[in-house]
């Protein structure tokens, strides 16, 4: 079975949004890492909000590029939970129809790599619900943004979590990997 792996960047307070303020830490250690996830993945998930903003990001970027990953996001397969879109422009989408949860469950189900999940919504809410999320990576940033915070589409999510793994990174960035503990 597949993993769903959620990867979301993160400030000291809780900011997720429009995460322009990652760049200045986005170095060659945190390219090596978001390389190994997408070496280890063969599709993206997202929800409507993700889709719109990374469908008009990938693809102005040069493919030919390797530090940019743009070939990978460009044309990896990827699946969009949403009730609204219904022409998706960008390269090898497809919108997943009906329940999401068995959507999703049916996807684990395919022979595969992970399944990667990037930003942390209302359709990570339901997946982490459903018990679908084997594993969330918050790359926590050291940047005070002000804004809506992580927990605002999570406020009826009641999840506990274990630790499985850290990386501090030169920057001051951590990853902390979790995983969710069993009900």
């Amino acid at each position: 079975m597949r993993k769903l792996i959620n990867s979301t960047y993160i400030t000291l307070d809780g900011v997720i949004d429009n995460p322009m303020w990652t760049m200045p830490y986005f170095d060659d250690e945190a390219g090596a890492f978001a390389g190994s996830q997408t070496d280890n993945a063969d599709a993206l998930l997202m929800g409507r909000a993700t889709y719109d903003g990374m469908s008009v990001a990938w693809p102005a970027m040069d493919e030919s590029d390797p530090n940019t990953g743009a070939a990978y996001f460009n044309n990896v397969k990827k699946y969009v939970a949403s009730t609204t879109l219904t022409d998706p422009t960008w390269n090898n989408t497809e919108v997943l129809q009906g329940d999401l949860i068995e959507a999703v469950t049916a996807l684990k189900a395919q022979d595969g790599k992970d399944i990667l999940q990037y930003g942390y919504g209302s359709v990570t809410a339901q997946l982490l619900a459903a018990g679908l999320v084997d594993e969330v990576r918050f790359w926590i940033h050291p940047v005070l943004e002000g804004g809506d915070s992580l927990s605002t589409p999570l406020k009826d999510v009641k999840t506990s979590f274990e630790l499985i793994d850290t990386k501090v990174m030169k920057s001051g960035v951590i990853i902390a990997s979790y995983r969710p503990k069993a009900a």
